[in-house]
């Protein structure tokens, strides 16, 4: 079967389309359905303007506010954490392909010489015991100490203890204060039909790689396996061999012109049929959406070079610590520094950047306000300063 050629606008069209970032939102936000089509969120601490999590959904909606997500944890039960590639929010209808993952994470971290003093038995059931009699528990209801000297991401005991148990599923998010997390005994979190739920490994793995090519429409076996980050190469590989017939091979062009071999989705052909230009709506993202975590994968689609500087040290970043990237229709056009400060009530532009070849106009201009005022809303805040030229 030759392979199916996808120009480059085609690809970044797909792409956005397959990410919620094509057509304008309309109509109340369905919190739920957006976690459901992006297959995961990621959760992160940092807020500048509004976390990560909050961000991504927003992105999607601007109808979106925080309150949202946290009634669907805690009180609907109809999302759960763990782990992808990081910390992150799944729908609960993925549980019972989840159960490799929470046995592959706890087999990693009990290689870890980092969680080795968490796992003594006598620690571990301490913890399950007091969050079986007294209910949902975080780490500030434990006061074991560290001993030596205090270094960068260590943590006491009982922090480990509980992460520990949280990989491996023994524990669950029972809700968050904030963003403090709140463990409470799996069993009093997780559905019984979905915690009980029985299915083979393969059939884990091959619910996974489904899912996760009919979610970003076409990708590498390593572009794949990376979504979920719950399989190994071998297994990606061998899922691909029995999934062939409803594999379509392809060949997507790149912003440079080159070609890159990959698969794509059964109802490749159909969605390309029905497949709409990106509208000219301008979106502030969030350096940890989906759409633009691959940053190999967003320069090769996209040709643009992003990078999250917050981890260097100031005199080494080229833009700033927490800089967002600036997506007009089907392509990047800037990046912007900004920051929110809520008990001021002000959304402050540091720094803006035009990205190479890119024209000012009125027009982008004008969505740039229409979208800053937005993201001051999604953070609460009603002002927008700006402390940069224009």
């Amino acid at each position: 079967m030759s392979a199916l050629k996808i120009s480059n606008s085609d690809a970044r069209a797909l792409w956005l389309c397959a990410h919620g970032l094509s057509a304008p939102p309309a109509g109340v936000c369905d919190t739920l359905g957006l976690i459901r089509a992006l297959g995961f969120v990621q959760l992160d601490t940092i807020q500048i303007v509004s976390r990560a999590h909050h961000h991504i959904l927003w992105s999607r909606n601007p109808r979106y506010r925080e309150p949202l997500l946290d009634g669907l944890l805690a009180r609907d039960r109809q999302v759960f954490e763990h782990f992808t590639h990081d910390a992150s929010v799944l729908p609960m209808e993925f549980l019972p392909l989840w159960q490799r993952q929470f046995r592959r994470m706890k087999a990693k971290v009990e290689r870890s010489s980092w969680y080795g003093g968490a796992l003594e038995p006598e620690l571990l059931a301490l913890v399950k015991r007091r969050i079986a009699d007294e209910g949902p528990l975080s780490t500030r209801d434990f006061d074991t100490k560290l001993e030596g000297p205090k270094e960068m991401w260590r943590r006491p005991p009982h922090k480990k203890a509980l992460d520990y148990l949280w990989y491996a599923g023994e524990l669950a998010t029972s809700h968050r204060d904030g963003f403090i997390k709140y463990y409470d005994l799996a069993d009093r979190v997780f559905p019984a039909e979905l915690r009980n739920a029985q299915l083979s490994d393969q059939a884990q793995i091959d619910g996974l790689c489904r899912a996760a090519l009919d979610r970003i429409g076409f990708g590498t076996l390593g572009e794949i396996r990376k979504f979920w980050d719950a399989t190994d190469p071998a297994e990606v590989a061998a899922w691909a061999e029995r999934d062939s017939g409803a594999l379509i091979p392809v060949e997507v062009q790149g912003a440079d012109g080159s070609w890159t071999k990959a698969w794509g989705c059964a109802d490749l052909e159909e969605r390309l049929t029905a497949l709409a230009a990106p509208g000219g709506r301008l979106r502030i993202l969030s350096p940890f959406d989906p759409a633009i975590r691959d940053r190999a994968r967003l320069k090769r689609l996209f040709g643009f070079d992003y990078t999250v500087e917050l981890f260097l040290p100031a005199a080494k970043r080229q833009w700033g610590y927490y800089v967002y990237p600036v997506l007009e229709g089907s392509r990047f056009v800037g990046r912007i520094e900004a920051k929110a400060d809520r008990a001021a009530g002000v959304l402050s532009v540091l720094k803006w950047w035009d990205e190479p070849g890119v024209r000012a106009s009125k027009a982008r201009a004008e969505k740039l306000e229409a979208e800053l005022a937005r993201f001051a809303r999604l953070a609460g805040v009603e002002r927008v300063v700006w402390e940069c030229p224009r």
